[in-house]
């Protein structure tokens, strides 16, 4: 595939090293040509010095023959001016935008496609997924990451095991004795950054990172097997009112008791006016006094989302050492998420990694239709719909053993119509099935990608 990503930012970056070696043709544009020589001496793509709106930019970057244009430059506008002109005099059939102004979002049915004029095919919002990506978190206390699945009937939950947890130190068996009516399966296990291939002999430690698939209504029961089950959240401080705190406050606050710190004083007020239901304060939240005054101590979750990574970082290790059961953070570096995340910032979260998630389910083939980056890139979970008959699929037809599959790759549940299937090797995969797979290494992507796409002959 022929693709032109817009902006060498740290998510045209990511995006770049996600997709180059996928056999893709990668051009990056932007204005800042040390960079794109930095990146170009990293990976095999082309690099083109320009504006990204124009159009003598966009014809040098190869948009006449492109299968994909991905805007991802900082500017909503440029985003949304590449693509118009990539639409009009080039006809580049598909085009991928990042908007993030709630302005723009709030009235994205009307502007975008299929109802409105701008020509974008998809549109990404790094707010709303960051938002989206914070609320699972609190709906689901104790896990790391949920990322749902099939219309939100089958889900993909990472979480560390504790002691307190009915499987630290026993075997992965355990689980059925426990749960006999619920079926679930361990699809990865990480301990001390190593990956264990899971095995009903597999004993549990206390600290490792385990990764389970379930129907999304027993998360909990399964998270209870790892950890002693948390109570639901009540109280909520959030520090940052720009588009993510205030969006999350939004979401939040009917359900929850919400507090929301901004610094900006201006900008406070306003969102006085906007939040009907959440308690809002003009300060600094590595201000002691200031949490001391608002009971910190009793606090459930503790969420940093300000554009400033080291006031996020430093706001929350001093409510965690005040009192605050659960901290979360933004995280802008991609390489500090894995440095804070352990046992005082309980959760780091990359909104480039979010991003690329959802940029991913775009591009990738095969009948992909859904992405989730795991372990800040590391893993993938996919979600793939079977396509095809025995004639021309490799996959359907046949039993998940007998289905060659790249090393630490797992086929881990079926939706088949309304029922999810945990699976097992002695399934078979049928036409229209949606087959949701965990690849621990994601350099075998492109050929799982390989295995799950049809034969040329298959209309």
């Amino acid at each position: 595939m022929k693709i032109i990503i817009l902006g060498v930012g740290q998510v045209g970056e990511t995006l770049a090293e996600n997709l180059v070696d996928d056999n893709n043709d990668i051009t990056i544009v932007d204005i800042n040509s040390e960079r794109l020589h930095q990146l170009q001496d990293k990976f095999d793509l082309k690099v083109i010095t320009g504006y990204a709106s124009y159009p003598r930019v966009l014809k040098e970057a190869g948009a006449e023959d492109a299968d994909m244009l991905i805007a991802v430059t900082n500017s909503d506008e440029i985003n949304m001016i590449a693509c118009q002109i990539a639409d009009s005099l080039f006809h580049t059939p598909n085009k991928i935008a990042r908007i993030r102004s709630s302005e723009y979002i709030k009235e994205n049915k009307k502007l975008f496609l299929p109802n409105g004029k701008i020509p974008i095919n998809y549109l990404i919002s790094p707010e709303q997924l960051v938002i989206d990506h914070i609320y699972k978190l609190i709906q689901y206390p104790g896990a790391l990451q949920v990322v749902h699945f099939a219309n939100n009937k089958v889900s993909l939950v990472a979480a560390k095991a504790y002691y307190g947890g009915l499987l630290v130190g026993n075997s992965l068996s355990h689980i059925k004795e426990h749960l006999p009516h619920i079926n679930t399966r361990i699809v990865a296990i990480f301990r001390q950054e190593k990956p264990i291939r899971p095995q009903g002999s597999t004993i549990i430690e206390a600290s490792d990172e385990i990764f389970f698939v379930v129907e999304t209504e027993h998360i909990r029961a399964i998270m209870n097997e790892l950890q002693r089950l948390e109570k639901p959240y009540k109280r909520i401080m959030i520090v940052g009112g720009g588009n993510i705190g205030a969006g999350l406050a939004q979401k939040l606050e009917k359900k929850y008791k919400t507090k929301l710190i901004e610094r900006n004083q201006e900008r406070a007020n306003k969102l006085v006016e906007l939040l009907h239901h959440t308690t809002v304060f003009y300060g600094n939240a590595s201000d002691q006094e200031l949490l001391s005054k608002e009971n910190i101590e009793i606090i459930d979750v503790f969420i940093a989302v300000t554009n400033d990574d080291e006031a996020n970082i430093m706001s929350a290790m001093l409510a965690k050492k005040m009192g605050a059961k659960k901290v979360i953070v933004l995280i802008q570096r991609i390489a500090y998420v894995d440095l804070v995340q352990g046992e005082v910032i309980d959760i780091a979260i990359s909104p480039q990694q979010v991003t690329i998630s959802a940029l991913l389910g775009h591009i990738r083939k095969a009948g992909i239709i859904n992405v989730s980056s795991l372990r800040q890139g590391i893993a993938e979970a996919i979600e793939v719909i079977g396509h095809g008959d025995t004639s021309t699929s490799k996959i359907v037809g046949k039993k998940i053993e007998k289905i060659k599959l790249p090393p630490g790759t797992i086929i881990c549940a079926i939706v088949r119509n309304d029922k999810v299937i945990i699976a097992d090797d002695h399934h078979i995969i049928e036409q229209g099935d949606h087959i949701i797979i965990f690849i621990t290494d994601k350099k075998y992507v492109h050929e799982v990608e390989k295995i799950f796409q049809p034969s040329p002959f298959f209309l």
